[in-house]
């Protein structure tokens, strides 16, 4: 993208203004610039990216998306440009990026762009979709999780001319921003996974949580699809006064279709889903991942993609980090420790539960954040959740599970409780054995992935 139209684009202030040239890639770290790039100088909670636009120059960027104000605080003189150098003065940079990347997009208009949120399932499903579209069409998608009001924008500008359907997904750190978002992306068919406790903490209440998801579909004009999880609670609010099209996804909706024909569970191997007939391994255990593989491949019908790539897809995947893997070698592992609330929470214990196992059942419970107001209610219920369980040991880690523990000593359950990764790491180790089934769940502030050479007993682990 040249400086000049980047500047036209944001109505900014190019300096020099007869700069020439033009940026090949995006930056908003100093560290991770290229030659070429453009950097863009956020402020953070804790550090200035205007503090590093020198630095930024020196590894090669060719133009800096940066404020007034910010230089002036951070000391930067403007007259100490490299030759060639360029910057790209607005009043707000975050903004600068999140409208640069929507006018990125809008050089793609054969794109179809698809945005997907949710409380969870969001990186899951947005995957699985890929695979299944992209035996037939050329897909981008944001790395990883990268789903936020500067990760979005940043996978924006990997789209290139070849790509065909662009798949984002639209996370949440805050209240508005699921509509920034949504303005940079502008999605012809969007979904929403489902309505949970995640991020209640920050927004008050479920349904404000509701109302926040909803604004993916903000810039609606009439010509959109928007498709909603059949059984949500909150199915009907969302579905109402959308300018577009509302598709429910779901077994039931397509069992009636006849897309569906039958799901077969396969316990820690994951799933056999027939489609239109034919069955497909699916690699992901557990009913909440079949919901997972449900919306994406309702995403792929919506998308175009035949039958056999909806197959091929779903045989195609394997574990993603940190979300439902499973670890084989003397113990086998459940790592599900990427993310935690009370819905996933819930959900894991009862498929470990669920699952035909002849040793021990031990579950290593972190702590989940972000709750706000309903931390200790919602940690008193899991407690209550483990007690029914059929865990055998019980781990848990974290200040905010202390709630659990004071349950599980009321019902008188045996457990083990630190905040201290060291003592839990120490106790694990002394308890767990060969043969034992393990759950590692818990917040990503939690870490417990740490524990994971502690817990798999009996040498290297074998992935699905």
């Amino acid at each position: 993208m040249d400086h000049r139209g980047a500047a036209r684009a944001l109505g900014a202030v190019l300096f020099p203004p007869d700069a020439e040239g033009g940026f090949g890639s995006v930056a908003i770290d100093s560290r991770k610039v290229t030659k070429g790039a453009l950097f863009v100088a956020l402020r953070g909670l804790q550090d200035d990216g205007h503090r590093f636009i020198s630095p930024a120059f020196e590894a090669g960027a060719a133009a800096a998306l940066v404020s007034r104000r910010g230089m002036e605080e951070a000391g930067f003189d403007p007259g100490s440009l490299p030759p060639g150098a360029a910057l790209i003065v607005v009043e707000d940079t975050l903004k600068g990026l999140q409208d640069l990347a929507a006018a990125y997009l809008d050089r793609f208009p054969r794109l179809l762009r698809i945005g997907i949120t949710g409380s969870s399932g969001k990186t899951t499903t947005k995957e699985i979709a890929a695979a299944m579209i992209g035996r037939e069409k050329q897909v981008v998608m944001n790395p990883g999780n990268l789903n936020s009001e500067t990760g979005l924008p940043l996978s924006a500008f990997g789209v290139r001319d070849h790509h065909e359907v662009g798949i984002f997904e639209a996370g949440m750190n805050r209240k508005g921003e699921i509509a920034e978002l949504a303005g940079v992306l502008k999605p012809q068919i969007s979904l929403i996974t489902n309505i949970g406790q995640a991020h209640i903490g920050m927004l008050g209440s479920i349904e404000a949580v509701a109302e926040e998801k909803k604004e993916l579909v903000s810039r609606f004009t009439g010509k959109e699809t928007l498709l909603l999880p059949e059984d949500d609670p909150f199915r009907d609010y969302l579905a109402r006064d959308v300018k577009g099209k509302v598709v429910f996804y779901g077994e039931k909706t397509l069992e009636a279709s006849g897309k569906l024909t039958a799901i077969h569970d396969r316990g820690l191997g994951g799933t056999e889903i027939v489609w239109e007939g034919v069955p497909a391994g699916f690699g992901l255990p557990g009913r909440h991942n079949v919901k997972n593989a449900l919306a994406a491949a309702s995403l792929a019908l919506e998308a175009g993609a035949g039958a056999e790539a909806i197959r091929e897809g779903l045989a195609s995947i394997r574990g993603l980090f940190g979300r439902g893997e499973i670890l084989r070698a003397g113990t086998t592992v459940i790592r599900d420790c990427y993310n935690s609330n009370p819905d996933s929470a819930a959900e894991v214990l009862s498929f470990c539960d669920s699952l035909k196992w002849p040793g021990r059942r031990v579950y290593i419970m972190g702590a989940m954040k972000e709750l706000g107001d309903h931390e200790k209610a919602a940690h008193e219920k899991l407690g209550e959740l483990l007690a029914a369980s059929r865990a055998d040991m019980i781990f848990l880690y974290g200040r905010e599970m202390m709630n659990a523990a004071m349950v599980l000593e009321e019902k008188r359950v045996s457990f083990f409780y630190t905040d201290a990764m060291e003592e839990l790491e120490t106790a694990a180790g002394k308890n767990i054995r060969s043969g034992d089934l393990v759950l590692l769940k818990g917040s990503r502030g939690c870490a417990l992935e740490q524990l994971t050479g502690t817990v798999l007993i009996g040498g290297k682990a074998d992935a699905p």
